[in-house]
């Protein structure tokens, strides 16, 4: 039934939407920047894709930042043209995929109010999806109670922190407690709301989202051993939408090091597999294989003593996973999900881009390939 509807208000969008995710960097691209050897050859490189003249006016030596910034700038306003010209459901939709950086941006400002820093600097470094209206209120706030009580009335996400949040828990201490009690109460609702519109919207948003929560709860577990963090603390921070829960949540929530978060992702075999070892188990970024294998064994040994490089080795293979559930999301029409895909796979293809001119710019020419392609 949807799909005999669904072009009346989403095809057009849907069809913008592919033809951007047709403008997506490719191997043979990728392998040309990488070649480059300086920023302006590789500015000129990047003017022969769909980035165009995006940094035609940056002055010499264009710096890292810049690149990220004027490429996320370029997304932004593709986002911000779908959004202005979609309807119900696709606006609610577009407009929850928003409150992920509203929730970072929020948890800046008040980290900046708690340090007593200028908190209109700090909107400057704001993600720009995560920018809303009533914003500037909270620069109006002097002290922790009263941004509090400002972001209880003035943001989209004044229901999860009214239900998440008190004004005595906002310190140091517990910034980032608050950041993954926020993302637990999004990520549920998010996932509420996919459900609530049916068909291969709710289906396919549900394996990234389930994939999403599951991949906070490994985090919150690996980030957590040897701080003040409770197991009971820890285990309130699960989301309960993911592939996980309840027996893996349970697990990670009892966990005491790597080999016991090992043991919790047992039961899950794309999981599994980041965790195995194996000859040519270890993925570089280049894009040899990582496209279309989404359970290759991709972190090598791992042991106690490994446990913060596991961290950021893991944190890696999750990427590569997301990229492959997000392209997906496009062998199905007539759903929503291509919309979230697309963004995410844009922002990857931005970490990339950055990362190819970073090494540029500081001549590491080793380290070049380490990226994760999208496609």
């Amino acid at each position: 039934m949807e799909a005999l509807l669904f072009n009346v208000s989403g095809g057009f969008l849907e069809g913008i939407v592919r033809g951007y995710k047709a403008g997506l960097l490719t191997q043979n691209q990728y392998n040309n920047l990488t070649q480059c050897e300086t920023i302006e050859d590789f500015r000129t490189q990047l003017s022969a894709t769909d980035y165009g003249n995006f940094l035609a006016n940056e002055p010499l030596p264009i710096s890292t930042s810049t690149i990220s910034d004027k490429a996320t700038q370029l997304l932004v306003d593709q986002f911000n043209y779908l959004r202005s010209n979609s309807v119900e459901p696709l606006n609610k939709f577009l407009e929850y995929m928003t409150y992920a950086y509203m929730i970072d941006n929020v948890i800046l400002i008040i980290t900046g109010t708690l340090h007593g820093r200028n908190t209109n600097e700090l909107l400057q470094r704001c993600h720009p999806l995560g920018i809303f209206d009533t914003m500037p209120a909270l620069c109006v706030a002097t002290n922790v109670e009263e941004l509090y009580h400002t972001v209880l009335v003035e943001t989209p996400l004044a229901p999860y922190f009214r239900d998440s949040v008190t004004a005595a828990d906002l310190d140091d201490l517990n910034i980032e407690i608050i950041r993954n009690t926020l993302y637990k109460a999004y990520l549920e609702d998010f996932d509420a709301f996919c459900h609530s519109i049916g068909g291969p919207t709710a289906d396919i948003m549900h394996r990234i989202l389930a994939f999403e929560a599951d991949r906070r709860a490994l985090n919150i577990t690996i980030n957590s051993f040897g701080t003040q963090l409770s197991k009971e603390q820890r285990a309130k921070l699960f989301p309960t939408i993911g592939r996980l829960f309840p027996e893996g949540n349970n697990a990670l929530a009892r966990a005491d090091d790597i080999d016991q978060v090992r043991q919790a992702c047992e039961a899950i075999a794309e999981y599994r597999a980041f965790f195995e070892s194996g000859p040519g188990a270890r993925a570089n970024g280049n894009g040899s294989g990582v496209g279309s294998e989404s359970t290759a064994n991709l972190l090598g040994d791992l042991g106690v003593s490994d446990e913060l490089g596991a961290a950021a080795e893991l944190e890696d293979r999750f990427f590569v996973h997301e990229v492959h559930l997000n392209k997906l999301a496009f062998l199905q029409q007539f759903q929503y999900a291509v919309f979230y895909s697309y963004i995410k796979l844009k922002e990857q293809e931005i970490r990339s881009v950055t990362w190819i001119a970073e090494c540029i710019a500081q001549n590491a020419r080793d380290r070049i390939h380490d990226f994760i392609p999208t496609f």
